[in-house]
């Protein structure tokens, strides 16, 4: 027998956590509910204050966000009402500031307004895919069922970017510690070679004066080109927002190689998980395509989901034009196509979000299997190189020395 750790509602609407010994989580379920308790969280584990283990690199508001669809999701599968299930969310949530992002739906599902409108009170928490999924939902009277969707939608997409987010960290953390290694050398090592050499009257070697070179261009203009870089990179970052600026950033991210790939699957499966979560939950095409639109990082990807809603709209179904933008990979045309033909579209989005979730993930690897051995021995030549000189130099005052 394994001991099992819970939380539970009781029939007075407080949260009871303990532990139970029992075969496996489905015995523990039943011996709860024999108790009149309604089970919120099981497992081998003490859960935190939520029963989900979140991926790392995960902002805070998504991680909020996605507690809180999973824990709503489980509480509407026990059949608690909504203002309640609100309620007991609101008071499992520890942080404060999404504490009150509950509270104010809450107020606002009281007030008369449905969940999805009072969901819509905070869209910087809830966008526009969320909302409709819901209030698709609610139509149906199947709002738990949709809550779980959302759930496992959240999940796959945190756990996507959490993956490449983590995986290209050790890169640039490679290129960052390379680069200061060179500009120590550059700025308080070899100056010090300079004096040697220029009290002894010793000829350099080649290689020492080039570093000595490079070392008096560091001293000497290296705070200017300091900060030409930075006002370059804060000019950047606002040509970046301007809407011509972000369409040529994200035109120039497809076209970067092998990384290009990654972000090209990354955005598909990310399009793919979307569409698959609304078709299944009866939101039209039409309004699918526009909502996943809004949810993609690349606008270039963004702006050709535009001429495949158009073509939607004419009656051309949606895999016929998606090939005809040809930004998506061909794959993904072909999938589609399979899918309005057995009527499966949604499972087909499904499908080709994992396919292009896996594919993500191998586009990464492969990235980063070239690029840090590449960094490394770039690196490792270049402060070899310097090293070398160093110690030529040193032997060329030792021999003259002697």
């Amino acid at each position: 027998m394994a001991t099992f750790h819970y939380r539970a509602l009781a029939t007075d609407g407080k949260i009871q956590e303990g532990t139970l010994s029992s075969q496996d989580d489905r015995s523990v379920a039943r011996e709860l509910r024999r108790l009149g308790l309604t089970p919120v969280f099981i497992g081998t584990s003490k859960p935190s204050r939520f029963s989900l283990r979140m991926p790392k690199f995960v902002g805070k508001r998504a991680s909020d966000v996605l507690h809180f669809t999973t824990e709503m999701a489980t509480l509407l599968n026990a059949e608690i009402p909504l203002d309640r299930a609100l309620s007991i969310t609101a008071e499992l949530t520890k942080r404060e500031s999404f504490q009150g992002v509950v509270k104010d739906v809450l107020k606002a599902l009281r007030s008369g307004k449905s969940f999805a409108d009072s969901l819509g009170t905070r869209p910087e928490y809830f966008p526009d895919l969320y909302l409709s999924m819901v209030r698709a939902g609610e139509a149906s009277g199947t709002l738990p069922l949709t809550m779980d969707r959302l759930a496992d939608f959240e999940r796959s997409r945190d756990e996507l970017r959490g993956y490449i987010v983590s995986s290209l960290t050790y890169p640039a953390l490679l290129v960052v510690v390379g680069t200061g290694s060179v500009f120590v050398l550059l700025r308080f090592v070899i100056p010090r070679f300079a004096e040697a050499f220029t009290q002894s009257n010793i000829e350099m070697p080649l290689p020492m004066a080039v570093l000595l070179t490079a070392s008096e261009l560091v001293q000497n203009w290296g705070v200017l080109f300091a900060a030409v870089l930075v006002l370059a990179g804060i000019g950047l970052s606002f040509y970046v927002k301007t809407p011509t600026g972000r369409m040529v950033f994200d035109r120039f991210k497809l076209r970067f190689p092998l990384l290009g790939v990654a972000l090209l699957k990354a955005d598909t499966a990310r399009f793919a998980r979307a569409m698959g979560t609304l078709v299944k939950s009866a939101v039209p095409l039409v309004q699918s395509i526009e909502i996943a639109r809004g949810i993609l990082g690349n606008r270039v990807l963004a702006e050709a989901l535009e001429s495949v809603a158009r073509g939607v709209k004419r009656g051309e179904g949606i895999a016929g034009p998606l090939r005809g933008t040809k930004k998506f990979p061909e794959l993904a045309g072909h999938l589609l196509t399979v899918g309005e033909e057995t009527g499966h579209l949604d499972n087909m989005f499904e499908r080709m979000a994992d396919i292009y979730d896996k594919d993500t993930r191998d586009a990464i690897k492969r990235f980063t299997a070239l690029f840090e051995p590449v960094v490394i021995l770039f690196m490792g030549v270049v402060v070899g190189a310097m090293i070398l000189s160093i110690m030529l130099a040193i032997t060329s005052i030792q021999q003259t020395g002697l």
